[in-house]
């Protein structure tokens, strides 16, 4: 069996997500299972190149995981003919700087998101991309969670007959890191770093819809800054200028609607940090990370509403759980493979920079219809 060695610059690798979601648990993953199969029977064998801003924190990182290709040099980094592809998982506010450095150098791009501050600029890259004839991913994670698999899998199979309405919950309490620290870095809180939770977010929300419900047509939001004073890592304070929580209602093809709230201010009383309801004429279900769980039309309870009396059903009782029924990966790693394959043997993605430009849109225009309080109709995006 042949093995084909593929040559990775992974920038933002010291941050959170590019060291745990994309490093360890993808790309090092794939290489600790001797590598990912390809269709004609050998192997692709991907090379990380490191790439960040601090040698120390590259160096101790290489050392911890038996690197030693790594650089604080981006430029000299895409000039080597031995790097096709270039990860961006850089704070915001850097990221599109880089992708264009990296598109200009003629490699294959894949991307956290959101892929820039503005639209005008997301579409820019799509178009750039295009023209330089490199193929182009951005990462889309939550697809590939167990229980949107299996939410995806009902949705395929008919279960719901016609969807009504989808409904989700998503966050948590960050800590403000005054007396504990904060979970999450201070330029989240930061418009001037590109942070805030609707850019954050939405872009997550737009692709979840549209690839498992279908187009979004319309948005209305309301973001807010809940807590306006924070302390960074320093534990020094600062005033948080970007949105903390947003709270939105998409319009799908179809008559479908979906309200969705995300929070960094919010308490947790659910299973999961993050829960989608689908309710349709034939059945419901609510989806988290791993769970599923459905209630089909021939099941559904009769409550009826009494105030004067406490309910004596459990409600949650009456729900069934959804059978795995295959062997999940990590969803990092799971895209990570269909990208290298789309890569390596042209295999199907759909994922693209226009994909994340869509998400840009949608972020731009709910925080447009929170400053103008009104519903925006999205439009197409013109290639």
């Amino acid at each position: 069996m042949s093995r084909t060695t593929i040559g990775i610059v992974l920038n933002g690798v010291t941050g959170r997500m590019g060291l745990r979601q994309h490093l360890i648990r993808s790309v090092l993953a794939i290489r600790e299972t001797g590598g990912l199969p390809l269709a004609d029977g050998s192997t692709l064998w991907p090379e990380p190149v490191l790439v960040g801003r601090s040698e120390a924190k590259l160096r101790a990182i290489a050392d911890q995981h038996g690197l030693t290709d790594w650089t604080t040099d981006l430029p000299a980094a895409l000039a080597r003919s031995d790097v096709q592809i270039y990860f961006d998982a850089q704070v915001t506010s850097a990221r599109d700087k880089a992708l264009r450095m990296a598109i200009d150098a003629g490699k294959h791009v894949y991307t956290e998101k959101p892929v820039a501050e503005t639209l005008e600029n997301a579409v820019e890259l799509a178009r750039l991309a295009d023209a330089a004839g490199i193929k182009h991913g951005v990462v889309q994670d939550k697809l590939y969670l167990p229980g949107l698999r299996k939410l995806a899998r009902l949705v395929r199979g008919g279960f719901f007959g016609r969807v009504l309405s989808v409904r989700g919950e998503f966050g948590y309490w960050v800590f403000e890191g005054d007396w504990q620290s904060a979970q999450r870095p201070s330029w989240n809180y930061r418009t001037a770093d590109g942070g805030g939770i609707t850019l954050d977010m939405f872009p997550h929300w737009h692709y979840v819809l549209e690839q498992i419900f279908g187009p979004v047509r319309a948005v209305t939001a309301l973001s807010t800054t809940h807590i306006d004073r924070r302390w960074d890592e320093d534990g020094q304070p600062y005033d948080a200028t970007a949105d903390d929580a947003a709270y939105g209602l998409f319009e799908l093809d179809g008559g479908v609607v979906a309200q969705i709230n995300s929070s960094w201010a919010v308490r947790v009383n659910r299973d999961e940090l993050v829960e989608f309801q689908v309710d349709g004429t034939l059945g419901s279900a609510v989806a988290g990370l791993h769970h599923c769980r459905v209630q089909p039309r021939a099941a559904t309870p009769k409550p009826v509403w009494n105030p004067d009396e406490p309910t004596t059903q459990r409600f949650r009782g009456q729900w069934q759980e959804v059978p795995d029924n295959e062997v999940f990966i990590n969803g990092f790693r799971a895209q990570w493979e269909q990208f290298l394959r789309y890569v390596a043997e042209d295999g199907p993605y759909t994922g693209d920079l226009w994909a994340g430009a869509r998400g840009v849109q949608v972020a731009e225009l709910g925080l447009r219809s929170s400053r103008e309080g009104r519903r925006l109709e999205i439009p197409e995006l013109l290639r």
